[in-house]
């Protein structure tokens, strides 16, 4: 399959593009369905191709189009313009290859909708219809929300510019931190882009603003999308900025706004901040570093025991943890303060494994080599909390 990409530079283009590339190349084994023989990316200043790519191309991505011209007759110069002079040309070569079109809700032209731009996106679409009834090509219309990816921050997403401004502490306003946006994350617009690929795209018509699922829709429906106020980003945006020093990661579930959100933050971090300091607290038996804090999985840590060194001889009513060493020879032991009961591990970083330390059963880790050090990575159920330790003093044997 040859596809041709047209606005291949824009946000949407750039990230289809990087990805079709990934499913050519075989890196990408999640659809096996695709074969991709070339990929053609047109955009602006590449005119004199255009004839080629549409003479020789089997499937057509149409991402190309204005949001932001200096007269506002020049969208519908830039989105419907563009649209007929790309059908065209397919037409010119009796090229019936499918389809998509990256539409707009604003095509809607409901309430504040009703626009240039809206106008624009809504005679391509109807333009589109009619070719598609003219030739029997497929087409695939797709009117999205909001977008969130990487694009320049001071554009045409309020997200870009949000997450640029908080990672590197520029100044930035927001008209109303209740006012509720409907985001399309990235990654999920390729995946609906893959389904077109595939032929097998969701399907929808639309009740106003909202789409409703419908096999014979017009219509196609990229999802999931989330609904959220431009104070809950700001909100989770801070709290991503301030993850470096408090080590507490927000609850960040598969699929979650959140997830995406923090993933297109750290997109924008100055190169300086791609890594930070953290806290070691270092005494004469080597050294403890807190890592990771979780709202409801305690925190990870990395512990450093010099050769010879005993650490623990401890125990805890309920809290747990896990040792894993991943550096070193050493000896985990516990005994239970109870019933006596002993145990021990024999550990090394050339077999990793992982140990409970379980409530109720004092324990220690010691350093069996007399010349390197023990790297152990531990996880623990809870915070630590100095005026809460639930830690009790016991030696072990």
């Amino acid at each position: 399959m040859r596809i041709l990409v047209t606005g291949a530079k824009g946000m949407v283009g750039t990230a289809l593009v990087n990805n079709l590339k990934n499913l050519k190349d075989g890196k990408n084994k999640t659809r096996p369905n695709i074969h991709i023989e070339e990929i053609y990316e047109y955009d602006l200043g590449d005119e004199a191709k255009l004839d080629e790519y549409c003479k020789n191309c089997d499937f057509v991505f149409n991402l190309a189009g204005v949001n932001r011209p200096t007269n506002p007759e020049d969208f519908m110069k830039g989105n419907f313009g563009f649209t007929t002079t790309l059908l065209g040309t397919l037409k010119k070569y009796n090229n019936k290859a499918p389809i998509m079109l990256s539409s707009s809700l604003q095509a809607t032209l409901i309430g504040r909708y009703n626009g240039e731009y809206g106008k624009s996106k809504l005679a391509g679409e109807e333009y589109l219809e009619k070719y598609s009834k003219e030739t029997d090509a497929k087409v695939y219309i797709y009117r999205f929300p909001n977008l969130m990816g990487h694009s320049k921050p001071k554009y045409n997403s309020a997200v870009s510019t949000f997450c640029w401004a908080i990672a590197n502490d520029e100044e930035f306003n927001i008209s109303d931190r209740s006012n509720e946006v409907e985001l399309l994350y990235i990654d999920d617009l390729i995946e609906s882009m893959y389904d077109c690929l595939e032929n097998k795209p969701t399907r929808c018509e639309y009740d106003g603003l909202n789409p409703v699922v419908n096999e014979k829709g017009k219509y196609c429906l990229a999802f999931p999308t989330h609904k959220v106020t431009l104070g809950e980003i700001v909100d989770l945006l801070q709290e991503f900025k301030n993850q470096h020093i408090s080590l507490m990661m927000p609850k960040m579930p598969e699929g979650s706004f959140a997830k995406k959100l923090f993933s297109l933050y750290l997109s924008y971090l100055p190169k300086e901040k791609f890594k930070y300091a953290l806290k070691m607290n270092v005494d004469d038996r080597g050294s403890f570093t807190e890592l990771v804090h979780t709202l409801d999985c305690g925190q990870v840590s990395i512990n450093i025991s010099k050769p010879g060194i005993t650490k623990g001889n401890h125990w805890h009513n309920s809290k747990w943890e896990q040792f894993i060493v991943v550096a070193g020879h050493g000896l985990i032991q516990e005994r239970n303060i109870n019933t006596g009961e002993f145990i021990e591990f024999e550990v090394s970083g050339d077999k990793i494994e992982s140990v409970y330390m379980i409530p109720g059963w004092t324990h220690n880790i010691i350093n069996l080599s007399k010349t390197e050090n023990l790297v152990t990575v531990m996880t623990c159920n809870e915070i630590f909390n100095k005026d809460k330790p639930d830690t009790f003093f016991e030696i072990v044997k």
